[in-house]
């Protein structure tokens, strides 16, 4: 799997308000994640030669996050609403993530090889739990139930600071954002500390203090004060910060860039409005991708400090999701045939299942052996139909549901009622002189 770090896609609505070019990254980065893992199953020679020169699940979720910094704020500023806002994203992420939880505890119950050492011993089920249900588990020096579980925490992160940057009115300020990140994970990254909170005070109170503060912060969000929503807003932003900052997990820095390359995305979505100019999107873009490429080469390295194959893979993943997300966005007016939208629908069961299906497969066939490139094909190939079995039964009724809450406990503004129409005033009758 990827080393660091990853973005988890999201599900989306309806086919008429979709955006085709970004359901067609998103299909196209979940496969190549899939691909990635895949691939070191099925194909581990093939898997280990590709590492030496290029990461395909680096690259695909590098393009993830791009497209939630360029939808996600432009989602919570639709609507201007920040109560309807985080009701959405439980009802897109909530239902799915528990179903592939339950079903993650129902196979270490039950024995199989693959699931039965769970998280071991040394982590106590309650806090565990909590910190999953946060989805920040990978700022909380917490093992994550599912590989693919901790570019969550990255994603919750983002949440948090977009909603604080809104609740202050400084939204806008995407470019800015995204070069203090890189600005700082250049400048903090022989000293950002590796859980840094949670081995001073501890994981269980971090955990708590954690889950604490998240679930105050969004429910103050979410009230109809506007000095609430602001206080609410500005505790989470800050909680995101010290969690990344200093309680991150292997490299604290790769978390900082996470939210720059993020940033980065609402900056060009941002240009694109016509909010700021191009060339402080570019910029910011630029920036960034300097910075992942010179903390890549300054702190990677492969089991030989002179080989530089791992430095080397990072490097072209980062320029290979530059210039994918570049083509989609250049395509982004052109039509796409269902084909090529579908598997960015259902994304995100793809990329919460498929660590699971590849586990079961193992069950099926007995585990690793020699090349076996039919047997990736066919994964690749049979993984999407369970996950479209899980978008209908899970991710769509409940996105549907999200959407009736909404209307009920955050309704859309009322339009002001038109103006009465002006009745001429009669000119007053003059007396005869």
């Amino acid at each position: 799997m990827p080393q660091r770090p990853a973005g988890a896609p999201t599900g989306g609505a309806g086919a008429k308000t979709r955006l085709g070019w970004l359901d067609a990254l998103r299909g196209l980065a979940a496969l190549t994640v899939v691909f990635h893992h895949a691939s070191a199953r099925f194909t581990p020679g093939f898997h280990e030669a590709m590492m030496r020169w290029f990461d395909p699940g680096m690259a695909g979720v590098l393009v993830f996050f791009l497209v939630s910094g360029y939808i996600v704020p432009a989602s919570l500023e639709r609507t201007g609403s920040l109560r309807r806002f985080w009701i959405s994203r439980v009802f897109r992420i909530y239902p799915l993530l528990l179903t592939a939880l339950g079903i993650l505890l129902l196979l270490q119950v039950t024995g199989v090889p693959q699931f039965s050492a769970g998280l071991g011993t040394a982590y106590d089920p309650v806090t565990t739990a909590v910190a999953h249900l946060t989805m920040l588990q990978d700022l909380l020096a917490m093992p994550n139930a599912l590989t693919v579980l901790w570019t969550l925490s990255y994603e919750m992160s983002f949440y948090l600071l977009v909603c604080a940057l809104y609740s202050v009115r400084q939204h806008h300020r995407s470019s800015a954002a995204a070069m203090i990140m890189a600005v700082l994970a250049l400048t903090l990254s022989s000293v950002l500390p590796v859980a840094g909170l949670s081995a001073r005070i501890g994981v269980t109170p971090i955990v708590l203090v954690t889950a604490a503060a998240m679930a105050g912060a969004i429910a103050l969000a979410c009230s109809g004060g506007a000095g609430a929503q602001r206080a609410g807003g500005l505790l989470g932003g800050v909680l995101a910060v010290a969690l990344v900052l200093l309680n991150g997990g292997q490299g604290a820095w790769e978390g900082v860039i996470v939210l720059g390359v993020m940033f980065t995305g609402t900056a060009i979505y941002r240009a694109e409005k016509g909010q700021i100019r191009w060339r402080t999107a570019g910029l910011a873009a630029i920036t960034v991708a300097a910075a992942s490429i010179a903390l890549a080469i300054r702190w990677l390295e492969g089991a030989d400090p002179s080989d530089w194959h791992v430095r080397r893979a990072r490097i072209t993943a980062v320029l290979a999701a530059a210039v994918i997300f570049g083509i989609g966005y250049a395509l982004r007016h052109r039509r796409f045939a269902r084909w090529l939208t579908w598997p960015g629908v259902i994304s995100f069961a793809v990329y919460l299942l498929h660590p699971i299906m590849l586990a079961l497969v193992d069950v099926a066939i007995g585990g690793s052996g020699p090349e076996r490139p039919w047997l990736l094909a066919a994964f690749l190939v049979l993984l999407p139909i369970p996950c479209h079995f899980a978008y209908r039964l899970v991710e769509e009724p409940m996105q549907h549901m999200g959407r009736k809450v909404s209307r009920r406990l955050a309704p859309a503004p009322a339009a002001p009622a038109p103006p009465a129409p002006v009745r001429p005033v009669p000119e007053p009758v003059r007396a005869a002189g």
